[in-house]
């Protein structure tokens, strides 16, 4: 088969490569081993979420049900179903990339694909790819930290956990970033009893100190047991099931569960795709590129988790996107603001600078912040779900919004305000003295502007020292 683009890999940022290269009039095949959608669609984001929205339903038949007037009696998880539900939604979003890939005429080939040279592509099971250009969008895997009898089959990675069916009574997350606080939330819902073991100082250490003290308060809360500054160094099977111990402190400790999951990052699929063949130079996090995705072989760009820009599902879009119009022959470059959406209870969301970040880059007398707490949302009310806050951080000299956070009721879906806001290079006044739609969760995206500038509405202003 002969191409104009050969894309390797047909997840978040293969497919889009191959939807828009196909819309500007080039000839594409997509090389597919699995099943289209790759990880994010399969066993990342979209079950996960799926599972979210679970848990999310049990905690409302909990608490909000019986506030709102509603009875229902008592909850039971029916985990079967929970399966179902999720496998159903990953079926119809899988159907729906190849009908996509279908309509706009690309061709998909099955098969695992391997650079055999800087323009061909062979493919197990199928003809030969020759191609003029070339997009890498094989993704990324679960890593696993040299911690001893970690390889035991109890040991599972995000993919395993995914296809468990059942609940485990106690479940012992090893790593407190994105994936493992996400898991540790909905299995805390699920009525699992939950530890989080994480070496570093604290959860989602990436995200806004308020932030990072918001979740961990709602973790105390909801009884998630939070192991922080605890390197682990053992993982054995006793009769009373999964032990994992670790050190804190310069003092050795100890958890007991029935599942481990290890939740410690992941690595770019590198490994056995013929890429010394092809001349595309890379190491273990990933392939070189440029920001129009180019990688040392001017003819192939490499986009998404194995690019290692962000090892995220939506920035893996538009890089597939920027890479098929760079082949196309204009120039487009990888650019703006990028949202951090955590989906746990209460959701953290967030874009551009955290606090922390913006003053190390712009000292501590030219950042302010203001921040509206969803207690004070009326729609928060309603929702039965007062938890969390709005944030704003703006530079105090060009009043240039820097960063905002969201830690609450669909925060994730709300962050887009404050992407749109960093991209249009938005002052703080104008998000201030916007109109906000009345009742609404994303008033407190506006009254937390308010309130950075000093001048709130509906919360008391602050007394003088």
């Amino acid at each position: 088969m002969d191409v104009d683009v050969a894309v390797l890999g047909g997840g978040p940022g293969g497919y889009p490569a191959a939807i828009r290269a196909a819309q500007l009039g080039l000839s594409v095949a997509v090389i597919e081993q699995g099943e289209l959608g790759g990880t994010c669609l399969n066993v990342g984001c979209i079950p996960t979420k799926a599972w979210v929205q679970s848990a999310h339903a049990v905690k409302d038949a909990h608490t909000a049900f019986p506030q709102l007037g509603v009875k229902v009696g008592e909850p039971v998880i029916d985990f079967a179903q929970v399966q179902t539900n999720k496998g159903e939604i990953v079926k119809t979003m899988v159907a729906g990339v190849g009908q996509l890939l279908k309509a706009n005429g690309a061709t998909v080939v099955n098969g695992r694909g391997t650079f055999t040279g800087p323009n061909t592509i062979a493919v197990e099971g199928a003809e030969d790819v020759t191609f003029k250009h070339a997009v890498i969008a094989t993704g990324s895997h679960p890593l696993r930290p040299p911690v001893e009898g970690i390889d035991h089959a109890k040991c599972v990675d995000s993919t395993g956990l995914l296809a468990v069916t059942e609940i485990p009574k106690r479940l012992i997350v090893l790593g407190g970033g994105v994936i493992g606080v996400e898991f540790a939330s909905i299995f805390n819902h699920f009525g699992s009893q939950v530890t989080v073991v994480e070496m570093l100082d604290s959860l989602i250490p990436i995200e806004d100190d308020d932030a990072i003290k918001a979740l961990t308060r709602a973790f105390d809360k909801a009884g998630i047991a939070v192991h922080t500054g605890a390197r682990a160094t053992k993982i054995e099977e006793t009769a009373d099931g999964m032990v994992l111990h670790f050190e804190k402190g310069g003092e050795t400790s100890s958890v007991t569960g029935d599942l481990v999951l290890v939740a410690t990052g992941r690595g770019a699929n590198v490994e056995g795709l013929g890429l010394e063949a092809a001349g595309v130079a890379f190491d273990r996090k990933g392939i070189t590129t440029d920001a129009t995705r180019k990688t040392s072989v001017p003819h192939i760009y490499a986009v998404g988790d194995v690019a290692g820009y962000w090892q995220l599902a939506h920035t893996a879009f538009r890089e597939g996107e920027v890479a098929a119009e760079n082949i196309a022959g204009h120039h487009t470059e990888m650019a703006g603001a990028v949202p951090s959406c955590i989906y746990t209870d209460p959701e953290v969301a967030s874009v551009g600078l955290s606090e922390r970040e913006a003053v190390e880059k712009y000292g501590r007398d030219n950042v302010v912040s203001g921040q509206f707490p969803y207690m004070a949302i009326a729609r928060a009310a309603m929702f039965a779900d007062k938890t969390g806050f709005f944030k704003q951080i703006y530079h105090a000299q060009t009043g240039e919004i820097l960063g905002v956070v969201i830690v609450g009721l669909q925060a994730t879906d709300l962050i887009n305000a404050g992407v749109i806001a960093l991209d249009s290079e938005a002052v703080i006044e104008t998000v201030a003295d916007s109109i906000a739609a009345h009742p609404t969760l994303s008033e407190g995206f506006k009254e937390a502007g308010l309130v950075a500038l000093g001048r709130p509405i509906h919360m008391p202003p602050k007394k003088k020292r």
